[in-house]
C-alpha cells in the first residue's frame, strides 16, 4: 500500500461531506494538478477549496454514501467514490431545484510526501444532470 492509501476517501468524507476546510492544506500539495478541472476553477490547492466550495453550495447536506473499491500501488490511488446530496443552490448555471441525486466519480490520484500531487476524474455529469431535470431521461 502506499503513502496515499485513504487519501481519496478522507477527501470526501472529511473535506468535501464534512466540510473541514482545514484539511485541505494537509492532504493536498500546494502545486496540485488537476486533469478534470472545472470551467472557472483555479490550479493548485486554491483549485481543490473551489471544487468544495462548488460542491458545498449546491448540496449543502452532501455524503458519501460509498467509497468503494479502493486500489493503492506505489504512489498511486484509485477509488470509485458515489455521493449524494439535496441540489439546494446553484451548480454549473441549474438553479436549486430540491431534488435529491446521487452523485457518482472515479477518480485517481498520485501523491508526493503523503499529499495529493495530480488527480484525474471522471464524473457522471450527464446523470446529475438528468436528476436536476436540466435533461430529458
Amino acid at each position: 500500500m502506499s503513502d496515499g492509501t485513504g487519501l481519496i476517501k478522507r477527501f470526501y468524507s472529511e473535506v468535501l461531506a464534512g466540510g473541514n476546510y482545514d484539511l485541505i492544506d494537509e492532504l493536498v500539495a500546494e502545486g496540485l494538478v488537476d486533469h478534470e478541472s472545472l470551467p472557472g476553477q483555479p490550479p493548485g490547492r486554491d483549485g481543490a477549496r473551489f471544487f468544495v466550495d462548488m460542491m458545498r453550495a449546491a448540496f449543502p447536506d452532501l455524503s458519501v454514501k460509498s467509497s468503494e473499491p479502493a486500489l493503492a500501488e506505489g504512489n498511486l490511488e484509485a477509488a470509485r467514490t458515489v455521493v449524494t446530496g439535496t441540489h439546494q443552490g446553484e451548480l454549473m448555471g441549474v438553479a436549486a431545484t430540491g431534488r435529491t441525486v446521487e452523485i457518482e466519480s472515479i477518480d485517481i490520484i498520485r501523491t508526493e510526501d503523503g499529499k495529493v500531487a495530480e488527480h484525474w476524474g471522471i464524473t457522471d455529469s450527464m446523470s446529475i444532470m438528468k436528476q436536476l431535470g436540466a435533461l430529458p431521461e
